[in-house]
């Protein structure tokens, strides 16, 4: 999560030295086909100043798939997460949703409930950042109707959502919180767990703006999430969500979701833009135009 804000400018710096430059024929022309360009790609050597500065690094940690990190002795995780998660549908479909009910909303969350069901009523969308293709984020990433593949090591648990290929970490070596000033927001954030007897502890900071926290109110510098992950069953996962945001809500919001373990699942590669049919024009109406992804194309 720690990243240097060289980065940006550091990886432009390679697009830019890759950047082909035709230089001369390298196949001539054919028939009605134009000769073909040689293409010559100049490499700049990067230094190992440059070279530190573009990879994310922990201060003071090794990386979570370091084979010396993974091997180092800890205590035995309580219970094992690993395999492919659904959420519980038994009550209904809706129920993957958070609320209602919802906490006391500030001005921003009531004025969210106020309008959402205008747009929708006039055919609009409103705040709609998942429909028009972003990733869904924290915590929204753990509700999608999707499967969700857990991955747990002693260092860390990868989950990787069937919702827009999304991977969220949860760092299991006892490392704190990346400086704040140093922290690039994130869609999922920064997750670090830790072991409370039977309980997996969870706090996530770090969320980007772009994230909604709950349909049109979204995240600010101050968005916290803590979760409680609970095995209750061999094939059932509760994990109670508290966001506490003093900009967003006047008293801690509690969501609770429920998981099944599909054994017999695999997970799918999701591609929004080729499925997305909630996008919205400037006034907010639904107007995205995918086309024919296969136009051109013969049988």
């Amino acid at each position: 999560m720690l990243v240097s804000r060289l980065l940006t400018g550091a990886a432009l710096l390679m697009l830019s030295a890759a950047t082909p430059l035709a230089a001369q024929d390298a196949y001539p022309a054919e028939g009605d086909l134009p000769a073909q360009p040689q293409v010559y790609r100049p490499l700049t050597p990067l230094s190992p100043e440059r070279l530190e500065q573009m990879v994310p690094k922990h201060p003071g940690y090794l990386g979570a798939l370091a084979p010396e990190n993974i091997a180092k002795a800890r205590p035995a995780a309580p219970f094992d997460v690993t395999g492919t998660w659904f959420v519980d549908l038994s009550k209904g479909f809706a129920d993957y949703m958070f609320g209602p009910p919802y906490p006391k909303f500030g001005a921003e969350g009531r004025e969210a409930l106020i309008e959402q069901p205008k747009a929708q009523a006039r055919g609009e969308t409103y705040r709609d950042a998942i429909g028009q293709c972003y990733p869904p984020g924290m915590p929204m990433l753990m509700t999608r109707v999707w499967p969700h593949a857990f991955i747990q090591l002693p260092t860390a648990i990868y989950v990787i959502s069937g919702f827009n290929n999304s991977v969220r970490t949860i760092f299991l070596d006892g490392r704190e919180h990346s400086d704040p000033d140093l922290v690039v927001p994130s869609y999922n954030g920064e997750s670090i767990g830790r072991w409370e007897g039977d309980t997996l502890v969870v706090d996530t900071v770090g969320i980007s703006p772009i994230v909604s926290v709950l349909p049109g109110l979204h995240a600010t510098p101050t968005t916290r999430f803590h979760e409680r992950i609970t095995r209750v069953a061999p094939d059932r996962l509760v994990d109670e969500i508290t966001i506490t945001d003093p900009a967003l809500f006047a008293e801690p919001y509690v969501m609770v979701q429920n998981y099944t373990l599909q054994p017999d699942w695999e997970m799918r590669e999701y591609v929004c833009q080729e499925n997305n049919r909630d996008g919205a024009d400037e006034q907010g109406r639904p107007s995205m135009d995918l086309g024919d992804p296969f136009g051109g194309l013969e049988d």
